[in-house]
């Protein structure tokens, strides 16, 4: 298994972009496509651990679905937050590229550069 994994939707133009800058760069990292295989809550609040702002920068805000729920009128805990992107895999932003107990989100891809 590589040191990097990326969270990645192959529809998503930023992932992508984000997958192409890090093969650019000699990474063959291990693809986890979220809506295929989604992720477990403890996986997510793994994830947001290594993101310097927590698991709600890991909310899509201009999803649709964001709005439907709610959210923006709600102010969910951590561990909430963390159970409803497992229940609702498109409210994940995306690319998420981890390295060891650093992740970064690829908006822009080049930030995922600070992991190199």
């Amino acid at each position: 298994m590589s040191e990097y994994q990326i969270v990645h939707n192959p529809r998503c133009s930023k992932s992508r972009q984000t997958l192409a800058l890090l093969q650019e760069n000699g990474i063959e990292p291990t693809i986890i496509e979220y809506l295929k295989e989604p992720l477990t809550a403890a996986e997510i609040e793994s994830i947001a651990s290594k993101l310097a702002e927590g698991v709600e920068s890991m909310v899509r805000r201009k999803e649709p679905l964001y709005k439907e729920l709610g959210l923006s009128e709600q102010t969910p805990s951590a561990t909430e937050w963390a159970q409803l992107l497992t229940k609702h895999p498109k409210l994940i932003e995306r690319p998420i590229v981890i390295n060891g107990n650093a992740a970064r989100i690829g908006r822009p891809p080049e930030t995922v550069l600070e992991l190199l």
